[in-house]
């Protein structure tokens, strides 16, 4: 956005999906001035939303045609083909997952031109309407070193204490989570050496 010379601040942004990834997108684009509005089927999530401060949309497609940013972060489908045509004209859409989650672009009507706008950015166009896709529908939030940093690390060690876990066969059929004291020894190890 930032090499077509847009700018995020003041602009309505449209989060779809409010679990962790969504939750933090939407704190982070609010410290940058840009004006959230958060929609997600969970009425849980709906919730939190409103009790962080954060509009939820109650009509999804006016919220979809208000926004000038739609950042999906669902882990399923967010938008459908037939969504596209309800983006406001100059929209931006991205993802945080990729674009096979997020977007069903096979969907999308074959009169849109795609038009390369720079290294991230494509041009979708029909007459009357277009919007801007990020990165190919891919995540975003690996552009350019711009996500999570070192903290990428944590998750990645949790990976090889569950594939450890794994490899000793004595876990049950199920959902697991890394032990406290696994967690703990990696959180520590962490620390030590990122914040010196």
């Amino acid at each position: 956005m930032r090499s077509r010379g847009d700018i995020l601040h003041g602009r309505p942004a449209l989060v779809i999906g409010f679990g962790k990834l969504g939750s933090s997108i939407a704190r982070l684009l609010h410290a940058k001035g840009v004006q959230i509005t958060v929609h997600d089927v969970d009425p849980v999530r709906q919730t939190q939303a409103l009790s962080q401060g954060f509009t939820v949309a109650r009509d999804r497609d006016a919220a979809l045609h208000g926004a000038g940013l739609v950042l999906c972060a669902t882990g399923a489908v967010s938008l459908r083909g037939e969504d596209f045509s309800s983006l406001r004209n100059g929209a931006y859409v991205a993802t945080v997952t990729s674009s096979e989650d997020e977007l069903d672009l096979d969907a999308l009507p074959g009169v849109y031109q795609r038009t390369p706008q720079g290294e991230h950015v494509t041009r979708y166009a029909t007459t009357g309407h277009y919007f801007y896709l990020l990165n190919g529908g891919n995540a975003v939030n690996f552009l350019h070193g711009a996500s999570v940093g070192p903290f990428i690390f944590l998750v990645q060690a949790e990976i090889l204490a569950g594939v450890r876990m794994l490899t000793r066969g004595d876990l049950g059929h199920g959902m697991h989570d890394v032990d406290a004291a696994d967690r703990a020894t990696i959180a520590a190890t962490w620390l030590n050496y990122f914040n010196r």
